[in-house]
């Protein structure tokens, strides 16, 4: 059996040069790690009808957690760009629709409000961690990845403990 490291002490290694993504933590930690970030931070532009609007028109009643549920959108909005090249809103608006009841009718897929997910975009920009693609949609900033691999990597620290 050949050895796959090149110098007989380099696993011992292997762990500090891996640099910690939010790939690497499970999805539903650092997107409530990340939402306490920016809720902490007071930075991110929080629109005035969040305890009023539904996020979706297949949705029949507004989300439950009226103060923190923009925060935990624009975190993972941020993380879904973070895992992809860039991504538009329409591409959000799809990813956070659901199946809308039609009553005795079989469900159908129902986009999520464009108007969250587009406050949600620019709010990310304001606070720089996304920025505007050259080929449309947007695209994760270099200080936002920064914050987001902090980010991750605390969340992995908080879950060895």
């Amino acid at each position: 059996m050949s050895n796959i490291y090149p110098c007989p002490t380099a696993h011992l290694f292997h762990d500090k040069l891996h640099t910690n993504k939010s790939r690497d933590v499970p999805a539903q930690d650092f997107i409530n790690a990340y939402a306490q970030f920016l809720q902490r931070q007071g930075k991110l532009e929080v629109p005035g009808y969040v305890e009023l609007v539904k996020t979706s028109a297949g949705n029949e009643l507004p989300p439950q957690e009226a103060e923190t549920w923009f925060y935990k959108r624009a975190a993972s909005a941020a993380r879904h760009v973070y895992l992809r090249k860039q991504v538009g809103v329409g591409k959000l608006n799809k990813l956070y629709g659901g199946a809308k009841n039609r009553g005795f009718r079989p469900s159908k897929h129902a986009d999520a409000s464009g108007s969250v997910n587009r406050r949600v975009v620019q709010a990310l920009e304001k606070i720089g961690v996304l920025e505007i693609s050259p080929k449309g949609g947007r695209r994760i900033s270099e200080n936002g990845q920064r914050d987001l691999d902090r980010i991750a990597a605390q969340t992995l620290e908080e879950d060895d403990e």
